[in-house]
């Protein structure tokens, strides 16, 4: 079995590719040691020691490693920790009652209802133009919310954190949101 690895424009975080499918639909996000209790997988990542995000997309792993971290030293043990997991088919998640958790519900902004129609221009063009490209740097972005012209995103992955994130944000998905649904004024992280 090949791993390939690739840089993620944030320099803490590298993406992990096992040429299969990690995850069958949606994403999940891991920050700390105890949301990773959820999965093997993870769980055994953050056991290094050296690792503080970990984030599983489509068809790959994101691994970010904690400040001060030589990513030559950390790698070759995420390889091993990925290849072991994978090599053996090992379940993504734990099932039942040995430790699967399901993440409290985030933070939402109340909508108006006469806005549907903006929102469902927001979420058609965040899923269709934004998040393909934020996956490929390894990473995932969440709509949370419109208000009064304001939209709200949650990044994940190597997105979170990541010194470009918001220029991404503000240059990138603001200026394309603005360009499409004019009722944009601004993008937020949360």
């Amino acid at each position: 079995m090949l791993i390939e690895t690739e840089a993620t424009p944030n320099p803490a975080t590298l993406k992990f590719l096992p040429g299969r499918t990690v995850m069958d639909a949606g994403t999940r996000d891991f920050a700390t040691p105890e949301e990773a209790e959820a999965s093997p997988l993870a769980d055994a990542l953050f056991g290094l020691g050296d690792v503080t995000g970990v984030f599983f997309g489509r068809d790959f792993v994101s691994v970010t490693a904690a400040p001060g971290v030589d990513w030559r030293n950390l790698k070759p043990d995420v390889l091993a920790i990925l290849m072991d997991h994978f090599t053996a088919q090992m379940p993504l998640f734990r099932t039942g009652g040995a430790g699967f958790s399901v993440p409290a519900e985030e933070e939402t902004f109340a909508e108006n209802p006469e806005d549907a129609d903006i929102v469902a221009q927001i979420k058609e063009l965040i899923d269709t133009r934004v998040r393909p490209a934020v996956a490929n740097d390894g990473g995932d972005i969440v709509y949370r919310g419109f208000d009064q012209g304001k939209v709200f995103l949650r990044m994940q992955g190597a997105c979170a954190g990541c010194p470009s994130s918001s220029a991404t944000l503000k240059n990138g998905i603001e200026q394309l949101l603005r360009y499409y649904v004019p009722e944009v004024t601004e993008v937020r992280a949360v």
